[in-house]
């Protein structure tokens, strides 16, 4: 097999290759990782929105901000805030394939912080994480495969070409800023 210049902008080289020992086309993963962002990102935003505008039935600001008031974070309506811009700009970020693994470090880092505030009530619900963490795994392996070819950030010249080394980068900033946000939780 020839690999093209085209080809080593980005990670399909190594999908192709994939996609001839299994049989798939390369396109079938890149419309795969399409309807994983799709699904994972419309969520996120859909949670922000119901955190910053009350969108979808949700708290809006006043009613976040008193939540997180009352799990121990000061300034409640500050960090409902950030944890909603966070959510809604990752959110849409990973939806569109934006800046991808930084969009999916924001996931990552709110999950760390939602699995934070629900700990100790187990795995499963109503009480459990599971939700949470399928959330933070699914973005965290998203900011390292790449959002695939279908994506905005295939047009970007600067992150057209995706290097597991920014999705690791990013993952590791997502997770610093969650747990300097849980430092200063009571």
């Amino acid at each position: 097999m020839s690999v093209s210049r085209s080809s080593t902008l980005d990670h399909s080289s190594s999908l192709t290759s994939a996609a001839d020992e299994q049989g798939a086309p390369p396109h079938a993963y890149d419309t795969g990782l399409l309807l994983l962002r799709l699904a994972l990102g419309l969520t996120m935003a859909g949670h922000g929105a119901q955190k910053l505008f009350g969108w979808f039935s949700g708290p809006g600001l006043d009613g976040t901000g008193t939540f997180f008031t009352s799990v121990g974070y000061p300034a409640g309506k500050t960090m409902a805030v950030v944890d909603g811009l966070s959510e809604l700009l990752g959110g849409l970020g990973v939806a569109l394939g934006l800046l991808t693994p930084l969009a999916g470090a924001a996931v990552v880092g709110v999950m760390i912080n939602a699995m934070a505030v629900k700990w100790g009530g187990g795995f499963f619900v109503p009480t459990g994480v599971e939700y949470e963490l399928t959330l933070a795994v699914a973005a965290a392996a998203l900011a390292l495969t790449g959002p695939g070819r279908l994506a905005v950030d295939r047009h970007l010249p600067g992150v057209r070409a995706h290097r597991v080394v920014h999705g690791l980068a990013a993952i590791a900033l997502g997770v610093v800023v969650a747990a300097v946000v849980l430092l200063v939780r009571h």
